[in-house]
């Protein structure tokens, strides 16, 4: 007996019995589906969080300044001392003392509440100069950033985020407006594009950029000292190279060794690890869940499947006394029951494609669907058919022809 008449054969017995068949393969259907929406929610969270923290810089190092001891001897955390300034950034935008870091932009932050007409909005504040935009890879939907000129003589202008924008404008341009801040009045210049990425708790979008300058006068702040320094490396190869090469050089200006810095440094990678972490965890644990479901689906399988032997005994003696051998009899049933795991894991492919497709408008969550995993899964159900096949299979290769033709 040929293979292509083996399963001829085999496709006959599965369609005499589609009712049995379908709920043979409902276990391993779900189970397939289970397995490729569960990773695809996973790797579409992985990707969202990937995405969002790009948004916030690429090949970013950020310093913040180490933990200050008041008179009573009392430690705050990290950032609350005033170790990073102005001259810090310069030197470490100097391609000289540090080749890898490609521009550097000085922050000082805090809250105001900006005023235009009737309206008031508070937002965060953010002073710096204007090699920020490409540090944090922000584009200007409107208008234009503030100048070199223009942050090196404090000059009262301000580039407002949209979502700021909205609130204090509505819908109309607020480019060429005034806003009073703190009772100092700035015009508007631009209007950042949307991010769609939040740090902090806080939204990237809801935001006022002024120069630094002016920013340490709204706030009442004298000196040169900022709350934070993001330093954009050359390129992804070099990110750790300039991670070096800033630790060295503020080391050296601040007179600090490792052992006892002031101030801290962390990199968008280690951010997307940890996020990345806690994602894989969830997912791991969501497909171990839904392998349960496999499991049942193959429990099922030669469930049905030994049903099968059991009901055709009298077929399988008939055909042995006409010459067919053990191994013809039992490669038929290995056949019928990877049939019955193939047809499953088909199914449960196409739900699973189906459902990232539509799962997204509906609970509005990234689904990205991995071909890996939905070829392994297909793969996973073959092997089901054929591992719980196995025993059914040698069972029946292994009746004795009068025994089977004696069998009612």
């Amino acid at each position: 007996m040929s293979w292509a008449e083996t399963l001829r054969a085999a496709s006959e017995a599965v369609r005499a019995h589609r009712l049995r068949s379908v709920l043979t393969m409902l276990g391993i259907v779900i189970g397939i589906a289970s397995v490729i929406l569960t990773v695809g929610f996973g790797q579409g969270a992985q990707d969202e969080v990937e995405e969002q923290i790009s948004a916030l810089g690429s090949n970013l190092l950020i310093v913040s300044p180490g933990s200050s001891t008041d008179s009573g001897g009392r430690r705050g955390g990290l950032g609350s001392a005033t170790t990073l300034t102005l001259a810090d950034a310069a030197a470490l935008a100097d391609r000289d003392a540090a080749p890898d870091v490609a521009a550097v932009a000085p922050v000082t932050s805090g809250q105001v509440s900006l005023e235009v007409d009737e309206t008031n909005w508070t937002t965060s504040l953010v002073g710096t100069t204007t090699s920020w935009p490409q540090v944090r890879t922000r584009d200007v939907a409107s208008g234009r950033f503030f100048t070199g000129a223009e942050a090196a003589g404090a000059a009262d202008v301000v580039v407002l985020g949209p979502d700021t924008a909205a609130e204090l404008f509505g819908g109309s341009s607020p480019v060429g407006e005034s806003v009073t801040a703190s009772g100092r009045t700035l015009t508007v210049v631009g209007v950042l594009d949307s991010s769609g990425a939040s740090a902090s708790g806080s939204s990237e979008d809801d935001v006022a950029v002024v120069p630094v300058g002016t920013a340490l006068t709204i706030s009442g702040t004298t000196g040169g000292s900022v709350s934070t320094l993001y330093v954009e490396a050359a390129s992804a190869s070099t990110l750790s190279a300039a991670h070096q090469e800033v630790t060295a050089l503020l080391q050296t200006r601040h007179g600090v060794t490792s052992d006892d810095p002031d101030f801290s440094i962390s990199t968008q990678e280690s951010l997307v690890e940890t996020a990345n972490a806690t994602n894989e965890t969830l997912t791991v644990l969501l497909t171990g869940v839904a392998a349960l479901s496999l499991l049942v689906g193959g429990v099922g399988v030669m469930n049905i499947m030994l049903v099968s032997v059991t009901e055709r005994i009298r077929e399988i003696g008939l055909r042995k006394a006409l010459g067919a051998t053990p191994r013809v009899i039992g490669r038929q049933f290995l056949v019928e029951a990877s049939l019955l795991g193939l047809a499953g894991g088909t199914v449960g492919v196409l739900i699973g494609v189906a459902g990232s497709w539509g799962l997204p408008v509906l609970v509005d969550q990234p689904v990205t669907l991995s071909w890996l995993a939905t070829g392994a899964a297909l793969g996973t159900a073959l092997a089901l058919g054929v591992g719980f096949g196995v025993y059914p299979a040698l069972r029946a290769a292994r009746l004795t022809p009068i025994d089977a033709l004696r069998s009612e």
